[in-house]
């Protein structure tokens, strides 16, 4: 049998790195979406149009990577994915009414009467907006080990905003490098307030973070990954402010560099994810129970790696074809 070779400690880094790769690029490929959902301006139709064009041939796929990371923690840490529901079980359904909602209202904003459109359109905006602050809120209990004190309600909150604001500016970079004229220069302006909140976030919820375990705030504060961990948010504000200068130049530089906002956007994403896995490695519960922990059977662990390394493999090839193939400016949304 492949990777019988394998002890129990390799297997569960190589799943805990699988999972925070599954949730990783969920926050980017569907935060961006949902941003855009977020944005969906209420008065302006053409917008909401274009809008959703630009995510249209993504957003399903996107998708795709938070199934795959609840599969990871299902089956590779069973007392992990029990003891995050148990304690998450509202804001998770929430966070599904807002997904199911966005789903219904894609399709059916195309195929009521031109009336009522408005109202799914709204309604995709709702369940983006609620599925963005149960995501945020989510991760705040998470990072908090799950308590449920009036300090932790309040830490996930802050993250419920955090994540939104995120989203919300991730998004609104993604219409800078898709749309054109009146959209773009929408999207310039939702950026760049965006950018601000994003960084009082950033600040907040790494003040916030040094306060909640004893052995992440030593780990901050010692060399040499103290170190590491401090160049992250330095490194993170220094790319908001090139952000910043960008979104101020870009809209005189006829077409030029549309994209940097977005990749700007995406590599603070990627540092931010990085600096949270070295703070609260080896746990998946950050203060409950470490990999080794909730580590299922190592033998069904080795069996399920080998559908794992094919599955993994396709489902990157796959998402690599279709931006390919959607590559450049937006073009209008049709139904089949």
């Amino acid at each position: 049998m492949p990777f019988e070779s394998l002890s129990a400690e390799t297997l569960g880094d190589i799943y805990v790195g699988l999972l925070g790769l599954a949730v990783l690029l969920y926050a980017i490929l569907d935060g961006y979406d949902l941003g855009v959902g977020v944005l969906l301006p209420p008065r302006e139709e053409k917008f909401r149009d274009d809008m959703i064009a630009s995510i249209g041939p993504y957003w399903d796929a996107n998708e795709t990577w938070l199934v795959l990371a609840i599969g990871l923690l299902l089956f590779a840490f069973p007392e992990a994915h029990s003891e995050f529901l148990q304690s998450l079980y509202i804001p998770a359904t929430l966070m599904l009414i807002g997904l199911i909602l966005r789903g219904v209202s894609f399709d059916f904003r195309a195929k009521v009467a031109q009336v009522r459109k408005r109202s799914w359109d709204l309604s995709f905006k709702w369940g983006s907006l609620l599925t963005t602050l149960a995501q945020g809120y989510m991760l705040g209990i998470y990072v908090t080990g799950l308590r449920t004190d009036i300090w932790a309600q309040g830490f996930a909150l802050l993250a419920a905003l955090g994540v939104t604001a995120a989203y919300a500016f991730i998004g609104s970079c993604w219409l800078i490098m898709k749309s054109e004229n009146e959209l773009q220069e929408k999207a310039f302006y939702w950026a760049r307030r965006g950018l601000f909140v994003l960084s009082g976030g950033i600040i907040a919820v790494s003040l916030a973070n040094l306060t909640l375990h004893d052995d992440v705030r030593a780990l901050w504060l010692s060399a040499p990954w103290g170190y590491l961990l401090m160049a992250i948010p330095v490194t993170c504000f220094a790319l908001l402010v090139l952000c910043a200068v960008l979104l101020k130049k870009l809209p005189e530089a006829k077409g030029k560099g549309e994209w940097l906002p977005f990749f700007i956007a995406l590599v603070v994403f990627v540092l931010c994810f990085n600096a949270f896995g070295i703070s609260y490695y080896p746990y998946v519960i950050p203060g409950q129970l470490t990999v080794m922990d909730a580590l299922s059977d190592a033998n069904s662990l080795r069996f399920l790696l080998v559908g794992t390394v094919i599955v993994v493999p396709c489902i990157l090839a796959y998402t690599v074809l279709v931006y390919r193939i959607f590559a450049g400016k937006s073009e209008k949304l049709s139904y089949y």
